[in-house]
């Protein structure tokens, strides 16, 4: 078992940057997966919004946010991070860390065992 929790989300305007962290404790976090999912206002369904392997080497991001987002784990911290860049008002919503249980998790929200509480990030002028 594994317990994440989120933290740096917060109100910004259009174009600005905002890192979010996830820090786990509980089974060794190097085992895990991770990735980030996020839930936007009014809408059913959280949608991926990017992963990282085990090891960090491999990551992929949904087309919604590649080149503005960098996701990045530091193993002996034992957390998970998400560097957003060039933030939009559709970026709106509540971002949640989630991890799973084997080296290579992706897009399918299935691939995930584990779920942090959210945290809200708020794009708007």
């Amino acid at each position: 078992q594994v317990q994440l929790a989120e933290s740096g989300g917060g109100s910004v305007q259009p174009g600005s940057s905002l890192k979010l962290s996830c820090s786990a404790s509980g089974r060794t976090f190097a085992d895990y997966g991770m990735g980030w999912f996020r839930q936007a206002p009014a809408k059913e369904g959280r949608e991926f919004v990017a992963c990282i392997t085990c090891s960090g080497a491999h990551t992929e991001y949904a087309d919604a946010v590649k080149g503005r987002f960098i996701i990045s784990r530091d193993n002996a911290e034992n957390t998970v991070y998400l560097q957003m860049n060039s933030l939009k008002p559709e970026d709106t919503a509540v971002y949640y860390c989630a991890g799973g249980n084997s080296t290579f998790v992706g897009r399918p929200i299935v691939d995930y065992d584990y779920w942090g509480q959210g945290t809200q990030v708020t794009v708007s002028s």
